[in-house]
């Protein structure tokens, strides 16, 4: 199993690096999350806010550009609502992330 986790990574690594060579180093990491905000999102905060944190957008900017509406955005955020399944695929797509990735982890 470990053999195979290794070379998994290995894989991993070398569609990384040969993304970077096709379309440089910037552009490739411009997904990736800064360890602040792994922290964060692993402490339980929503992925909705990290990412839009990420995109470097306001509540507002990122509500309009979703056409859902700011206060909604912000109790979906504070996890007062948890969104719908329609306002997740608006939210994504303003973002430019898969819908998985806003969805916050199920309570265990």
């Amino acid at each position: 199993m470990e053999a195979i986790e290794d070379a998994e990574d290995v894989v991993a690594l070398r569609t990384a690096e040969a993304r970077e060579k096709e379309i440089g180093k910037e552009a490739a990491r411009a997904d990736h999350l800064s360890v602040e905000l792994v922290m964060r999102l692993m402490a339980g905060e929503h992925p909705v806010r990290i990412w839009r944190e990420q995109r470097g957008l306001s509540p507002q900017a990122l509500a309009d550009k979703a056409g859902v509406g700011r206060s909604y955005l912000v109790e979906i955020e504070g996890r007062k609502k948890p969104g719908s399944v329609a306002a997740y695929r608006r939210l994504a797509n303003a973002l430019g992330v898969a819908v998985d990735e806003l969805l916050p982890p199920k309570p265990s």
